[in-house]
Order: structure tokens, then sequence, then C-alpha cells
């Protein structure tokens, strides 16, 4: 069973000074990455994983956060929460956290503001042993030379040495890469003002409780002029993705006609292996779904978006996440009159897929969607998706060479 943990604490409060006059009145999290906040790109990264409530540690230029935060979840039209807490004067980076310490969950991840580390979250919080003497894991990115990046050894998965001294020019190195998941309980190591990586992680390092966790995926921290220039072309292509587009009731759970409540849901074997094995291949797991029985007043829509939250609920369980979704309640023969109309996102049109292609950056080329009906396919069709037909069976027999044969990134 993975740990599960719905908070993402990020620290955004560094002045960005080597950033020169860039951050001179701009907190560093907040400059514009292809005409986005990066901040903004990070959250979204994060809650598209199924974390969704945010904490940001301000300081410099508080201000400005608090109105970003005020803003996000609406400007994104996601189901998240962005809070914010301000340190009293200049804390650091552990003393951030400190302040904030009543405010943080029992279990709880921790970014730098300024940094991407494109990884599945599933794969940090799995790292965590059940052992209460294991207060968190820290991931690490392998880079042929440490450059400017803090040195991390191992002995075994247990981190030994941190901001160790750099290796010889141009060894290889692990280095930290800025996401972490915590209990709650590392705050008894901090202090009102102290820094996080030099005061606070030696002391954890010496009662071994840090597990490191190693991955290779894409890392880049915009804090020098160069890294930042990087970022404006590097994010972009890299968060242009294909997709794996899923129908519902049939493809992840059993369709026993209009499934609309917990208690007749039932997994179709091997759909969440489907979806876990899309999230690490790269792609983005979207689900587009029928819901006619919505307007035929079977169930509501309440009920669906309860249903919605189980099934997310579960898939986090196993290590898998869906990005995003879409459903459809119209029907002409609707006896609900609210949604008694025909729909342009009733399948077999493609309004719903459309909708997520404009919502995400999608390589359209290298998607597909899996359907059971022939309406799924018409519509993926339709957008110029291809579209595979699941009769029934094991989910992840059926998709494992769709997902593997040159579509990943």
């Amino acid at each position: 069973m993975v740990a599960r943990a719905d908070q993402a604490v990020i620290l955004v409060g560094g002045l960005g000074s080597r950033l020169g006059s860039l951050t001179a009145d701009t907190p560093k999290p907040l400059l514009p990455v292809a005409g986005r906040p990066f901040l903004e790109i990070q959250i979204e990264e994060i809650a598209r994983q199924g974390v969704r409530r945010f904490l940001l540690l301000a300081a410099f230029a508080s201000d400005q956060v608090r109105d970003f935060a005020a803003a996000l979840p609406r400007k994104l039209g996601m189901d998240i929460s962005v809070e914010i807490a301000i340190e009293p004067d200049r804390a650091g980076t552990g003393g951030a956290i400190w302040h904030a310490r009543d405010r943080l969950d029992d279990l709880f991840f921790l970014f730098n503001g300024d940094s991407w580390f494109d990884i599945p979250l599933a794969d940090v919080a799995a790292a965590l042993p059940d052992d209460d003497g294991v207060l968190g894991v820290l991931s690490l990115r392998p880079l042929p030379a440490a450059g400017r990046y803090g040195v991390v050894t191992l002995d075994g998965d247990r981190i030994d040495d941190f901001a160790a001294a750099a290796p010889a020019e141009g060894a290889p190195a692990l280095v930290n890469a800025g996401v972490y998941l915590f209990r709650r309980a590392m705050v008894e190591r901090l202090e009102p003002l102290c820094s996080l990586e030099r005061d606070t992680m030696p002391k954890l390092v010496a009662e071994r409780a840090l597990i490191g966790h190693v991955a290779e995926g894409y890392f880049l921290d915009i804090g020098i002029p160069a890294d930042y220039a990087r970022a404006q072309t590097e994010i972009p292509a890299r968060r242009r993705k294909p997709a794996l587009f899923l129908d519902r009731d049939g493809v992840i759970n059993i369709d026993h006609g209009h499934v609309g409540t917990i208690d007749r849901f039932e997994w179709v074997e091997g759909a969440a292996e489907t979806i876990r094995l899309a999230n690490r291949l790269g792609f983005y797991v979207f689900v587009v779904t029928n819901q006619a029985g919505i307007g035929k007043g079977m169930y509501g829509e309440a009920d669906y978006f309860a249903l919605r939250r189980h099934i997310r609920d579960g898939l986090a369980e196993r290590g898998a996440h869906i990005d995003d979704e879409r459903h459809c309640p119209f029907h002409p023969e609707a006896s609900v009159e609210a949604f008694r109309r025909a729909s342009d996102r009733r399948k077999p049109e493609p309004g719903m897929i459309f909708d997520l292609l404009d919502r995400w950056p999608v390589d359209r080329a290298r998607s597909l969607l899996i359907g059971d009906r022939e309406s799924d396919l018409a519509a993926a069709r339709a957008a110029g998706i291809e579209a595979h037909l699941f009769a029934g069976g094991n989910l992840a027999d059926f998709a494992r060479g769709l997902l593997t044969a040159g579509k990943a990134p």
C-alpha cells in the first residue's frame, strides 16, 4: 500500500539574488516561463498527480504570492485549495516550515519553489517505509557532474551524507532534486530560524532518518540566468506528452449499467495497473465518460463526483493517478429537464476529447483511446486520436503493447 499525502508545501520565500534585476521586485517562483508563472506550472504538475491542498511558505514580496494564491484555483479550473503562510522576518527554509508547523499534515510533500523534477510522486511515497523512525524521503537526481548542487551519498537506501564534498570535477553524483516527503515529526528537528539544508538535514542524516529515492526524471532549477533561459523552451517541450484516453464504464470498471454510486463500482481486472503503467511511461491519463444516468435521474452529479473520488483514492493506493476527466450528463431523452438536449460532448461526438486537448499540451499523434463501444472509437477518430476497442478481460494485457509501441516519450 502506497503512503498517502494530500498536502504539498512549497518554499517560495527566497530572494533569487543570482537572477539579478529579474527578481528585484518579483519572487523567483512567480517569474514567467513561456508566459505563465513558474509556480503555476509547478502546482499544476503536482495537482494532476492527485495532490489537492497547497501551502505556500512566503517571505519576500508576500503580497504578490497572496494574490497569486487567491486567483490560482479558478484560473486552473482544478479542485484545489492554495493557502499561504508568511514567515516573520527571514526565518530560512527550515524556519519557514517551523513557523507553519501547526498547518502541516501528518504526512506532506515539500517542494523547492524554483525547481521542477518530473517524476511520479507516488514513487516517492512508495519509498517511505512503515517505520516511524524514518521521517522523510528525498528525491535524488543522478547528474554527470554536481555543479552548483548539493551532493548526497547513500548507504543502501539511507542517506548517510547530505551536502557532501563535491566529487572530482566531471565525476557523476547524486544531487538533492528539491522534492521531499516528510512526516510531521520532522518539525521537532527545526528551529524558528534555521536552514533546512545546512542545519536540519545533517541532524536527520545522523539519526539515519532519511531515505533516498533515486530517479531519472527531467530536472531543472531556474535559479541562475542560463537555466531560467533554458526553462522557456525546455519546460513546454517536456510537458508536451501523449495521452491515454479511457472510457470509464466497461474499461475502468465493470459496466453493470449506469454505474453511478460507489456500491455498484467494481474494478476491471488490470485497470489500475494500466493507468499506473501509463503514468510511468509519461502519458497523460484522461477519462471521457458519457453519464446519461445523471440526465435520466438514476443518480445525481454529487453521486458521480463521489464515485470519481473513490476511484482516484483507489488508484492512489495502487500508486496511480488520473490527470483529468470529463463527463457528459446530457441526453436528448433525459428525464431531468436541465440535461435534456443533444450535446457535442456526448460520444460519439468528440467534444470532451477536444476540451482536454485544449486544456493540456497533448501530443495528439502519439495518443490513443481505449473504449468498449463503437461510440468511443468514433469520438476518438473525430478528434484525430488512434482508437482501440476493448472487448473485456484484463485491461493491462490488452493495453501494455499499445502503450509501449513507440508512443511513450
